[in-house]
C-alpha cells in the first residue's frame, strides 16, 4: 500500500488529521530510552492520529544507539499498527547521487513511509526521492519558523519564492503523484495562497501548539472540500503533556469541530 492510501486510510479509520512529532528529548524523558518513551506515547494516542513523525535529529544527536532506537520505533509502529504511516522528518537535500543514498536511509534502513526534503538545490536533485512510488515525499514549501520569510518570501519576477515552489511541485506531482508540501500553521495566510496554486495537494502543517500557530485559521485556509488535505503535526504539546492521550484527543477533537 502506498504511502498516500495508508494516510487515507488512517484519516478515515480514526477520523482524524493529527500527526503526532516523536521528538523525545533526553533532557526531559528522563532514564527511559528515547523507544521506550515512544512506546508509551503510541500506545495511548494510536487511535486518535493519521500519522507520526519522528525528527531524525533527536535520535541520531544518541549515536548509533539512538538510531537504533528510531528504526525500532518505526518498526513497532509498522508491525503492530499497520494502517498509520510514519513519516520522517530530516529535510534531506543534496545533489542527486547523494539523495539516493538519503533515500535509502530513509525507507530502506529506518523503513519510513514518508520523508521532508528540501528543494534548494533543484528538481532534478530530488528525482531519486520522487521515483520511490510508494513512498511520500514531502517538500519544504513555506516553514513554520520566524525566520523563514528571509529566503521564502523574496520576490522572484513579482511573486515570492514559496509561490514558485508550489508551482513547480504542482507540476511535478503530475507526472509522480507522490507529492505532499509543508506550510507552517504561523503562517495561514501564505497557506491560503499556497492552496489556490495546490488545490488537490496534502500538506504536512508544523507549528500548532508550542510554536503558537492559528489552528483555526489554518484549518479554514487549508482544508479541501472534503475536509481533508491537512496533516496537522504536533510534537512537544502533546508527548510532554500530563496526560498525552487527553491532549491529543483534544487537538483531534478540535481540529474535527471545524471540518
Amino acid at each position: 500500500m502506498n504511502f498516500k492510501n495508508k494516510l487515507e486510510n488512517a484519516v478515515e479509520e480514526n477520523n482524524s488529521l493529527l500527526c503526532i512529532g516523536l521528538d523525545p528529548d533526553t533532557k526531559l524523558i528522563g532514564d527511559k530510552s528515547l523507544f521506550d518513551f515512544n512506546r508509551e506515547i503510541i500506545d495511548e494516542t494510536h487511535k486518535l492520529v493519521c500519522s507520526y513523525k519522528p525528527q531524525i535529529a533527536y535520535y541520531s544527536a544518541r549515536g548509533p544507539k539512538g538510531l537504533e532506537e528510531l528504526i525500532k520505533t518505526v518498526t513497532y509502529i509498522k508491525k503492530n499498527l499497520k494502517t498509520i504511516p510514519v513519516i520522517l522528518d530530516s529535510k534531506r537535500a543534496d545533489i542527486g547521487s547523494t539523495n539516493e543514498k538519503y533515500a535509502q536511509e530513509a525507507f530502506e534502513v529506518i523503513g519510513a513511509d514518508a520523508l521532508t526534503v528540501n528543494p534548494y538545490l533543484g528538481f532534478d536533485s530530488l528525482e531519486p526521492f520522487f521515483k520511490r512510488e510508494d513512498k511520500g515525499i514531502i517538500i519544504l514549501c513555506k516553514t513554520s519558523n520566524p525566520g523563514s520569510s528571509a529566503l521564502q518570501d523574496l520576490k522572484v519576477d513579482s511573486e515570492p519564492v514559496f509561490i514558485k515552489v508550489a508551482k513547480k511541485v504542482v507540476v511535478a506531482d503530475k507526472k509522480y503523484k507522490n507529492l505532499l508540501m509543508v506550510v507552517g500553521a504561523t503562517y495561514p495566510d501564505h497557506l491560503k495562497k499556497i492552496r489556490q496554486v495546490a488545490k488537490e495537494m496534502t500538506f504536512l502543517i508544523p507549528g500548532v501548539g508550542t510554536q503558537g500557530g492559528d489552528l483555526k485559521k489554518t484549518l479554514e485556509n487549508g482544508l479541501m472540500e472534503n475536509g481533508r488535505g491537512l496533516i496537522i503535526s504536533a510534537s512537544r504539546s502533546i508527548i510532554y503533556a500530563q496526560d498525552p492521550k487527553k491532549s491529543a484527543k483534544k487537538l483531534r477533537d478540535e481540529i474535527n469541530e471545524f471540518r
